[in-house]
């Protein structure tokens, strides 16, 4: 595998791992370019490789440069870490062009979308048994968290992974387990926040950079 880019991000990145926490690696990889050319294109579902022991996923590059266009929070992450496992030149373009991929809406809507999305999951879970119990309260963390990181990227143009206080986000997890409910009015003044505050990211991201780097990809593995 072409490997372009590898990094360790989720909760280790946040600096909300325990010891029980799972590594998950997030990476960026390329097909030949005489792939592109077949049948069975290596696009959608067939774009993503996934393993375990230990965790990784790794997206090829146009897929990965889609997801990012679009802020998905979780794909994104990887191109604002302090260091990386692989990193090859290609790589750091990549990582080079983190800004270009970003829009004042998409980086709103995405990170604020995820954080609803994981409200409804809280209210779609079971309080009682111990393992939903823990399931929720990492639903909490990162509902949390989402809106933090989303709200600072928003207004400042960069994305902070890991956060200031650990113990404010797992005490946080930790009653919206016992009542989902807890969650409903700080997502409701995130909402405000963000209604209330200006952004200097563009209004749509730079689709001609990300392009040009696509193309250089193809061209290297051609």
């Amino acid at each position: 595998m072409n490997t372009l880019l590898l990094g360790v991000v989720g909760s280790t990145a946040y600096g909300l791992a325990h010891a029980g926490s799972d590594v998950d690696r997030l990476g960026v990889y390329a097909v030949p370019t005489v792939e592109l050319h077949g049948l069975h294109l290596p696009i959608d579902k067939a774009a993503t490789v996934v393993r375990h022991d230990p965790d990784q996923t790794v997206h090829e590059a146009r897929k990965f440069a889609m997801l990012c266009l679009s802020s998905n929070p979780t794909v994104t992450e990887l191109l604002w870490l302090p260091s990386y496992e692989q990193r090859t030149p290609l790589g750091d373009e990549l990582v080079g062009l983190r800004t270009a991929f970003a829009s004042a809406d998409g980086v709103r809507n995405a990170y604020f979308g995820y954080a609803t999305a994981q409200f409804k999951r809280l209210l779609t879970t079971g309080q009682f048994q111990s393992k939903m119990r823990k399931r929720q309260s990492k639903h909490g963390r990162h509902l949390l968290r989402l809106l933090d990181q989303g709200y600072e990227y928003y207004v400042t143009g960069r994305l902070r992974l890991r956060v200031d206080d650990p113990e404010r986000y797992r005490e946080f997890g930790d009653r919206v387990a016992a009542d989902p409910e807890v969650a409903r009015p700080v997502l409701a003044a995130a909402q405000e926040k963000f209604d209330g505050a200006t952004s200097p990211l563009p209004l749509a991201p730079d689709e001609p950079a990300v392009e040009a780097w696509l193309r250089r990809v193809r061209k290297e593995y051609l």
